[in-house]
């Protein structure tokens, strides 16, 4: 996508007067500065703001369990038994998915555990994890500890790439032949959508067919993927995918996660899992004889009856984002708002800032990952400044700030303002 942008701040409010999402924005709570002004939040990366709705729906479930007590689950607009059904729709459109392979369900390291029970069944020839070095430290940990309880040898079975010396994001290339060389001693791939630190957007669709052309099961983490970039899991046949419903999914600090799986799995009864009563055909769940007989279904892999507080406010930011026009008019815009901001920190600040998430379009989503390069000037105290100058981002050791104009609450003016902000605070 190519535009002619301008570095004025008339310009910016002619984008947002031209923006036909730029009404989304009322449907947010904005967090305030101290002098009544709204501030610059630049966090969906790492938590996004609520929806104005969720108040009302949290309110209506909170309203039916003091009516109706336990008749509150067969009861309503939304009967809590069937409650995670609610969100399947929203959920496949936003990965790209069939209703039957999407749920709502645990945490997502939870789920990531969960679906290595049945997608990481290691040998002693096929054994080892394919993650990137650098992951984030839950799916590390969480890879770490299952190579274990396999009894097998981290530092034999964990295969960490790293991007090329001298370069902060990994080429794809590179994957696919680490994956050609070494998979036929590869049991899983587990990689992110998006990666936490740097923001790039891994090639899903070629990742996962180089893997399974080696025999390769292949997994994503999507915490940053979900709600900011546009997939197709099903069309790529990835075997499983999880992610949290609390950053560009706007659904609240620790909020029930998302699981993926694909449709060709959910037949195979002799597929390993940890089961759960909730997991179990829903015409005969209640006849309690113990005799698990799976759902065939994503919800196969659920154990227990989700929260549904948390389910409503899912609900909410999902209703909003249908409100939006879904997953492929945010991708518009945020393609333009994040090119924007690049555009301007190139203008002002190109000697001083290092952007490290890559510039072409397919590689990244809305978060710019920010270097401070100004000699003798420590990021940190950078971003402090900025934070006291009434932006909201986040600092990630050793020395990366995180920005991401998110399209459901972000402006064009929030950008400008931004740049501005950031140029003021790398005076010395």
């Amino acid at each position: 996508m190519t535009h002619r942008f301008e570095n004025s701040l008339a310009f910016a409010k002619q984008m947002d007067e031209q923006d036909p999402l730029s009404a989304i924005r009322n449907e947010y709570h904005i967090p305030k500065q101290s002098n009544g002004e709204d501030e610059i939040y630049l966090c969906g990366n790492s938590l996004g703001l609520q929806p104005k709705r969720t108040e009302q729906y949290l309110s209506y479930e909170l309203s039916q369990w003091q009516k109706l007590g336990v008749k509150g689950h067969f009861s309503g607009d939304y009967p809590w038994m069937p409650y995670h059904e609610f969100l399947t729709e929203g959920f496949a459109e936003l990965v790209g998915a069939k209703n039957s392979e999407v749920v709502a369900m645990n945490s997502l390291t939870a789920n990531l555990h969960f679906m290595m029970v049945s997608f990481y069944r290691p040998t002693q020839k096929r054994h080892k994890i394919l993650i990137e070095d650098h992951a984030f430290p839950s799916d590390h940990y969480a890879v770490e500890s299952q190579i274990k309880f396999h009894g097998f040898d981290p530092e034999q079975s964990m295969l960490l790439i790293k991007p090329r010396e001298g370069e902060s994001t990994f080429r794809t290339e590179d994957i696919l032949k680490v994956i050609e060389e070494q998979g036929d001693s590869i049991a899983l791939i587990l990689l992110p959508g998006v990666q936490y630190y740097t923001g790039q957007v891994f090639d899903m669709q070629a990742i996962t067919k180089a893997g399974h052309d080696k025999g390769c099961q292949v997994g994503f983490d999507l915490a940053h993927a979900s709600g900011n970039i546009e997939m197709q899991l099903h069309d790529w046949q990835v075997d499983f995918a999880c992610w949290c419903n609390y950053k560009y999914l706007n659904s609240g600090a620790g909020s029930v996660a998302g699981c993926f799986v694909h449709e060709t799995h959910h037949k195979n009864k002799d597929l390993p899992r940890f089961a759960g009563w909730w997991g179990h055909n829903k015409q005969t769940r209640f006849k309690m004889d113990n005799q698990f007989d799976p759902t065939e279904s994503v919800e196969a892999w659920q154990l227990s009856n989700p929260p549904i507080l948390s389910l409503a406010a899912i609900r909410a930011s999902l209703d909003t984002i249908k409100q939006a026009g879904g997953i492929s008019a945010l991708r518009k815009k945020s393609l333009l708002l994040t090119g924007y901001l690049r555009f301007l920190l190139n203008q002002e600040l190109g000697d001083d800032i290092k952007i490290l998430t890559p510039e072409n379009e397919a590689e990244h989503g809305c978060q710019l990952s920010l270097t401070v390069d100004t000699h003798g000037l420590d990021g940190k105290v950078v971003f402090e400044r900025i934070e006291k100058a009434g932006v909201t981002g986040d600092w990630r050791y050793p020395n990366v700030i995180r920005v991401a104009p998110v399209p459901q609450y972000n402006s064009f003016e929030d950008c400008y303002h931004f740049v501005q902000i950031l140029k003021q605070s790398l005076q010395q």
